[in-house]
């Protein structure tokens, strides 16, 4: 063995052992170790498919358009990483869905209440735990330079996908609202001018089976087609034990996932290039398993006895999502000026109804059971209108020179509605109409912003950008309902209206250290718009206004090759401010999704990612993220959930360990962390690789591990999160050049059973993770 190879050898288990003392949880990091010139910044459009030539065991090139310009991921002066190629392949085995990438990267959570539909993003600790169709986050999504606005929007199947951005930290100059905490960028593979294609065949456990394929072909020297596709099916593997619910849902947890994306591709001359996008999803299945009385009182351990397949269950079950959407992205490059133009529209409809109580029976609607609730709680939520445009005009410099720029205008327009039913309250006189609320909201937005890049000389580069933002939201919320003693329905209305401006700014610098070091600094801010909301329960209820929330962030940090570009480490630390932070908290004597501003969030961190190439086969990396989260208002409190009477056979609620509000049932939240935002993120993988015969064989472990955090703002031990170790295996073969590829795989291979996320009324009812899965695939390359 070499001295270089004994080095990084070295490093890694240095890396490795600080980072996961013996017994500990180890995950995947997410930064890409390959990467191509982003299609959106290739020359006319076009994807090149040629992989770089490197230099033995070297890293290859890491390159990413986090500025909306193609760059060397070591010269972007922020926190952020990339995944692509087989990493992507490996996360997503078994029919993942889009929340494969959490705990992948640091600092990056991503959770659901709904199941595969409506996603949350969490990165350094901000997010939104808030489940209404309304709420928005403060984690941007970007789809193919088209933001995906509505949560139903975020959820969309990972297929077909060139390469991932996580970008950390405020992005309010070149993103724009509603992006404080940071953005995820999803770049799908764009048509090239060769005839190619894939088919991939899976099945697994609980009768999955998918399928995804693409289809990329020259109609002719100017265009070019790429049709790509997914199909995914599971049946259900939980069983309505329920000997009464001959009505309900009897069985749960199976899904269909069909969606496909068909571009093209139209470039007449090298200087001009027009992009089409058309893609659409259809999603049925069952929405997330609320399971009541699962969490032992006064722990956070699952109880006695607790059985992952079947689920007493009095309520129906189910959950619809189509949606539609398209983009036009026009290129021309004028010698020293290139323009983009960029139209987007999306529209969904959404129907979802759940036994939220997570039980059956109930102290007026007998039997009592093991799954017995103190009341009972079934809705149903809909998105019947939803219409998304965006329009962005961009133009930048490409000529010679320090001095380069970015300046553009972008617009956006969404109408939804949203209908809520409370199916648990229905009239005596009149049992089939059930109360619902309505919401209808129009938002309008439009922003100017402009960047500077300036060479000062060979080692040191600044950049700077500006972005101003006009906010108009026109929001009613209306509650149709039986007054008391009454069996006809009356409505109730109330309108809101904002209109908000911002000015958003960042400022940063890029210094080479050395040839293989840049050190980087980078102040931002980020602003998410005003949220508006009325999910409504009763006729006296009147919908809420939360005004906008602005950060304030500071990073510093280090990137460098190492070992003559055959590790790779990228370091930094963080500190932001977050004024009149968003949440769902109390309002009076109770919480009824009020929104409110509370006065500060602080949050202070470290982040790490490290890469490497180990000679003979072997590749890894590490990631490590430490992040601590405060929030400061110490007039803020919430309610928490109750206890259910005297009577000692019946379940009771949460033992909250805050100090008691100004009410009685609440908790006075100042210091706590945020919800859903775990201190400790670690993330690990290896892969072994070697020619056997007249292919490659492979192996590749992944390893995520994330400490315990809070499920609500206030803390309790029945809501508080067991910390959580997950690990996936992927081995295979590939022959024929390449052609073909045999796979296994397993996702959280040690079957590990803990609970996500809860519903605080006063049956202790939790969601649980994903169990162990695994099958095998079936590729062939065309």
């Amino acid at each position: 063995m070499s001295k270089q190879g004994f080095a990084v050898r070295s490093l890694i288990a240095l890396a490795v052992a600080s980072a996961f003392p013996l017994q500990s949880a180890m995950a995947t990091e997410v930064e890409a170790v390959a990467a191509q010139p982003a299609a959106a910044e290739e020359q006319a459009g076009q994807a090149v498919a040629a992989t770089p030539v490197i230099k033995g065991d070297q890293l290859e090139t890491v390159i990413v358009t986090a500025q909306r310009r193609a760059e060397n991921i070591k010269d972007v002066p922020m926190s952020i990483a990339s995944i692509k190629g087989d990493k992507l392949d490996v996360l997503t085995s078994g029919a993942a869905d889009i929340r494969f990438l959490s705990s992948r990267s640091p600092s990056v959570s991503v959770e659901s209440d709904y199941g595969r539909t409506f996603p949350r993003f969490y990165i350094r600790g901000l997010g939104n735990t808030d489940f209404d169709l309304n709420a928005s986050q403060p984690v941007g999504l970007v789809v193919d330079d088209v933001v995906q606005e509505n949560a139903m929007l975020k959820g969309f199947p990972v297929f077909d996908v060139d390469q991932v951005e996580v970008l950390r930290g405020p992005q309010g100059t070149l993103f724009g609202r509603n992006s404080p905490a940071g953005v995820i960028k999803f770049d799908s593979a764009k048509p090239v001018f060769k005839t190619e294609g894939y088919l991939t065949l899976g099945v697994g456990n609980y009768s999955a089976k998918t399928a995804e394929g693409m289809f990329n072909i020259p109609v002719s020297d100017t265009v070019a087609l790429r049709f790509s596709g997914t199909s995914q099916h599971r049946d259900d593997r939980v069983h309505n034990t329920n000997p009464t619910a001959n009505k309900g849902t009897q069985d749960f947890e199976g899904y269909g996932d069909n969606a496909f994306r068909l571009q093209a591709l139209v470039q007449p001359t090298k200087d001009f290039s027009a992009l089409f996008n058309y893609h659409e999803r259809d999603y049925h299945g069952t929405a997330t398993l609320f399971r009541a009385n699962i969490i032992k009182k006064g722990t956070n351990d699952l109880v006695d006895g607790f059985d992952y397949g079947s689920y007493a269950s009095d309520g129906i079950n189910y959950q619809k999502l189509t949606t539609k959407g398209g983009s036009i992205r026009l290129k021309y490059n004028m010698d020293d000026i290139t323009l983009h133009s960029i139209t987007g529209y999306e529209t969904l409809k959404f129907n979802s109804r759940a036994d939220v109580d997570g039980g059956y029976g109930a102290v007026y609607a007998p039997p009592y059971g093991p799954g017995y609730i103190p009341f009972a709680v079934e809705t149903a939520d809909l998105l019947p209108n939803h219409k998304q445009f965006t329009q962005e005009f961009r133009a930048e410099s490409n000529y010679k020179g320090p001095l380069q720029w970015i300046g553009g205008l972008f617009f956006f327009d969404e109408n939804i509605q949203i209908d809520s039913i409370a199916f648990d309250t229905f009239s005596p006189g009149n049992p089939q109409v059930a109360p619902y609320s309505v919401q209808y909201q129009k938002a309008k937005s439009w922003a100017a912003f402009g960047t500077l890049n300036y060479t000062v000389n060979d080692q040191f580069k600044v950049r700077g950008g500006l972005r101003y933002t006009n906010d108009k939201k026109d929001f009613s919320a209306s509650r149709i309902d039986y007054p008391a003693g009454s069996t006809s329905l009356t409505t109730a209305t109330t309108d809101l209206h904002d209109t908000s401006h911002n000015l958003s700014w960042d400022l940063s610098g890029t210094y080479e250290l050395t040839k293989d070091t840049n050190l980087f600094a980078r102040v931002a801010t980020g602003y998410r718009a005003p949220s508006m909301q009325g999910r409504l329960s009763a006729l006296t209820d009147k919908p809420s206004k939360a005004g906008a929330e602005k950060a304030l962030s500071y990073e510093a940090g280090i990137k460098q090759d190492l070992f003559d570009k055959r590790a790779r480490l990228s370091a930094s630390v963080f500190q932001y401010r977050v004024k009149d932070k968003q949440l769902t908290a109390g309002s009076g004597s109770v919480n009824m999704n009020q929104l409110i501003n509370a006065e500060k969030v602080t949050g202070q961190g470290v982040e790490l990612d490290l890469q490497a190439n180990l000679g003979y086969g072997f590749s890894s990396t590490v990631g490590y993220s430490y992040n601590d989260t405060e929030i400061k208002d110490p007039s803020l409190f919430v309610q928490y959930c109750g206890n259910y009477g005297n009577n000692p056979t019946h379940l009771s609620g949460c033992t909250p360990t805050n100090a008691a509000g100004p009410f009685a049932g609440t908790s006075l939240i100042n210091g706590n962390p945020l919800p859903r935002a775990p201190k400790n993120q670690l993330n690990f993988t290896l892969k072994y690789s070697t020619e056997i015969g007249n292919g490659e064989f492979y192996a590749y472990t992944d390893w995520t591990y994330r400490s315990s955090y809070n499920f609500f703002l206030y803390e309790a031990p029945e809501y508080k999160a067991k910390p959580l170790t997950e690990g996936g295996l992927r081995a295979g073969y590939k022959w024929g050049d390449g052609k073909y590829e045999v796979a296994a795989f397993g996702r959280n291979i040690t079957d590990k059973r803990v609970i996500l996320g809860a519903i605080d009324f006063d049956n202790l009812t939790g969601m649980l993770n994903e169990p162990r899965t695994w099958g095998a695939t079936f590729k062939v390359n065309f």
